[in-house]
């Protein structure tokens, strides 16, 4: 038996192997948590037993999710996606439910293995089922830049009934565990209790919360935010938890107060750590609770559990998304990324076992193959293009017409900068590129946004610039350059990647949060990162300089040295055709030269061309997709793309020299 130390230190170790592990594989951390849970389980090596403390910690993990949620729960954005969410939405959870609850109960009429489920189990199992996972889609559309898609859209608007659902669920599923002949007294008890606790919460609290943040921020005292945070979320889980309720109904609701003040932000951001490592726990216990000997000993009905709601959920959803108007396409990627089991179906069927609707038995074997369901949902979803283009026959021909014309309107561009990303930082490049006569083709997946700024005479179009179709289409090999807007590493790699292989000399500037990737986007092919950090600090330095009297000149030369020193080459940038020369031709600028055979520099070291006599120097040198700086030893070979640095006058005098044949 372990010492509470020593337990929180297995765990502590144990989850950092996981989590690193799976973190190197781009898969969720809540994965590595069940694997970490099976395997430290008394089911598998049994290094940790069933734990009442780890229960119990598990459990604020849960609330801390619920207050997530309700922190996040909007009206306005509800109102907005309403006929998503209560429509297709809806439509889902309900069918769902229905459709799970009487195959279970046919299957307890039919089979004597399964006679012991009653109605209400089979109410808390389908609500279970119902259920997908916001943690594994929500992580696998942003890394695949699909939130703002058209099939992301419908894909959030059923995930947010589903939260929202759940509510109830934890409402109803204990007021059906009482006695039978008295489930609807119970029941009715159990609502209205729950409207006069809401209604109590909702309207004296919404005026209290206000009044108490403000008191509370006076202070000034991050301590004291902390701490008032907690007091108010398990305050509000204890308040409902007295009315007979869940814990977790009080911690949305306590979010949902929150959310309607100007702290929520704040509010979000503290809590976000801490929610968590308490979730992590949760997915460590549900990893323990599964009975690997078990699942092996009745392996036909696990596979049978994983397979049919899989397939019933991706046809159901597939089949309202195409009714609520969606496209073939944009139907099946969206059952393919819902038909998952989901963390809030844990919530219910851990609840339902604790209040003995099911037997230990058959919540075991549900639960392997929600398990297994999630374990094997980021591969599937990895595969969704492949899926679609197999599945919809006229899938293909949509993505040629986006393509075609895609191509139409590059066809003429020579020289022009491709934007990736048409957001706030896409359309202002956008504005400024046009100020300056540089033509520009920018590419994105949001088709509102894309035919609202094409209706006002921008140059964008409905692209995935992580295809390589789509960077093929939008005229790559004729561009020059390709810079990416989107502050999100895993997917600017995406897009770098098929870059560096079709147009390895085009210059590449890459957008991030900080420079904590500097070297990682570097590597990768990018010619500039510029972090958003990093460049805010000097802009309110720059600010704060000018309004304490520091003179501009030296403010600039400030700014300018600061640059040159994290952003070296930030020093010089690439012209294209309609570049006007400034200052005399004295500005520093890029140019890239691919080395023809033939030449006298073919066969020399890059120290022996003196390129200093002509005040450039040579900046990287890449070869097929290999970037290897400006390597002084380095011997040239025939293809090479050498990118040189001074002004415009310099470098075309040391282009004639390199390009000198023999």
């Amino acid at each position: 038996m372990y010492s509470s130390l020593e337990l929180v230190l297995l765990l502590l170790g144990v989850a950092v192997v996981g989590v690193a592990v799976f973190r190197m594989l781009h898969l969720p951390p809540m994965l590595a948590y069940l694997a970490v849970g099976i395997l430290i389980g008394p089911h598998a090596f049994g290094l940790v037993g069933d734990n009442e403390t780890m229960h119990a910690l598990a459990e604020f993990g849960v609330v801390f999710l619920m207050f997530s949620i309700g922190l996040e729960f909007s009206l306005p954005q509800l109102m907005s996606m309403r006929r998503l969410v209560f429509g297709l939405g809806m439509a889902q959870v309900l069918i769902s439910i229905a459709v799970v609850m009487a195959v279970s109960l046919l299957g307890a009429y039919w089979l004597p293995s399964l006679s012991g489920i009653t109605w209400q189990a089979a109410f808390a199992l389908s609500g279970a089922m119902a259920m997908s996972s916001t943690a594994i889609v929500s992580k696998m559309m942003a890394e695949r830049l699909e939130l703002e898609t058209e099939h992301g859209r419908r894909i959030f608007g059923i995930l947010l009934f589903q939260d929202l659902a759940l509510v109830p669920l934890l409402i109803v599923v204990p007021a059906l565990a009482n006695n039978p002949k008295e489930v609807w007294m119970t029941l009715g008890l159990a609502v209205g209790k729950a409207i006069v606790v809401l209604v109590l919460l909702l309207l004296v609290g919404q005026k209290l919360m206000r009044k108490w943040f403000h008191v509370v921020v006076k202070r000034k005292s991050q301590e004291l935010f902390m701490l008032n945070l907690l007091l108010i979320t398990l305050g509000a889980a204890w308040i409902t938890q007295m009315a007979g309720l869940s814990l977790e109904l009080g911690a949305f609701v306590a979010g949902m107060l929150i959310s309607e003040t100007r702290y929520r932000h704040q509010v979000e951001a503290d809590i976000q750590s801490f929610r968590d490592v308490l979730l992590g726990l949760f997915f460590v216990t549900i990893g323990m609770l599964l009975n690997v000997q078990l699942v092996l000993e009745n392996w036909w009905i696990v596979l049978l559990l994983l397979i049919g709601p899989f397939l019933f959920k991706f046809g159901l959803v597939a089949a309202l998304a195409k009714f609520f108007g969606a496209s073939p396409g944009v139907s099946i990627r969206t059952g393919i990324a819902l038909a998952q089991a989901g963390e809030f179906g844990f919530v219910l069927l851990n609840q339902a076992g604790d209040l003995d609707l099911m037997e230990p038995l058959f919540i075991q074997v549900i639960l392997a193959s929600m398990v297994l369901s999630m374990l094997a949902a980021p591969f599937i979803i990895a595969k969704s293009d492949a899926i679609v283009m197999k599945l919809a026959s006229n899938e293909w021909m949509m993505q040629s017409l986006a393509l075609t014309q895609l191509a139409s309107r590059s066809f003429a561009a020579q020289q022009h900068v491709i934007i990736v990303g048409f957001g706030r930082t896409g359309q202002s490049m956008a504005k400024l590129l046009d100020e300056v006569k540089i033509p520009y083709l920018a590419l994105d997946l949001d088709p509102e946004r894309v035919r609202e700024a094409e209706a006002s005479g921008a140059n964008v179009s409905y692209g995935d610039a992580s295809r390589r179709e789509s960077l093929v289409a939008a005229g790559i090999h004729r561009a020059a350059a390709l810079v990416i807007t989107f502050a999100n590493t895993p997917s600017a790699l995406k897009v770098m990647h098929f870059a560096n292989e079709l147009a390895p000399s085009l210059p590449v500037v890459v957008r991030s949060y900080d420079d904590s990737d500097f070297d990682l986007l570097k590597s990768a092919g990018a010619t500039e990162v510029v972090p958003e950090a990093i460049e805010s600090s000097l802009m309110l330095t720059s600010y704060a300089m000018s309004l304490v009297g520091v003179p501009p000149r030296q403010i600039a030369s400030l700014m300018q040295s600061a640059r040159s020193e994290r952003y070296a080459a930030l020093r010089g940038y690439f012209h294209g055709v309609n570049d006007e020369r400034e200052e005399g031709g004295l500005l520093l600028r890029l140019h890239s030269v691919r080395l023809p055979d033939g030449i006298e520099a073919i066969g020399k070291r890059l120290d022996a061309l003196d390129f200093a006599a002509y005040d450039t120097e040579v900046v990287l040198v890449r070869r097929g997709k290999k970037r290897m700086g400006g390597q002084r030893s380095l011997v040239l070979k025939p293809g090479d793309v050498l990118v040189l640095r001074g002004t415009a006058e310099s470098i075309a005098e040391a282009e004639t020299h390199l390009l000198k044949h023999a």
